[in-house]
């Protein structure tokens, strides 16, 4: 077997998706909307998703933006990861 090459992402990535796992609660949504407006500003709320966990302590949002590089994902992972509500940026 031969290790296979992760798949490479061309840029710009149209719906391009994030998931931010955090406390429940309007903070979080607001610090993710907030972080996505200031990186991709034709980002759209529409397409915000928020799944609650079963006891309702944390909530899952998944984001779609236009990716235009490693750079700025980085900067977007780092933005978020910075406040002490988001748990996991994937």
């Amino acid at each position: 077997m031969t290790p296979q090459d992760p798949p490479k992402i061309e840029f710009p990535c149209p719906g391009y998706p994030i998931k931010v796992l955090g406390d429940a609660g309007e903070t979080l949504k607001a610090l993710v909307i907030e972080v996505m407006q200031a990186h991709d500003p034709d980002f759209d709320t529409s397409t915000l998703k928020i799944k609650d966990s079963g006891k309702g302590r944390y909530q899952s949002i998944t984001v779609y933006i236009t990716a235009t590089g490693i750079e700025q994902l980085e900067t977007i992972h780092q933005d978020l990861r910075a406040s002490s509500v988001v748990k996991v940026v994937l």
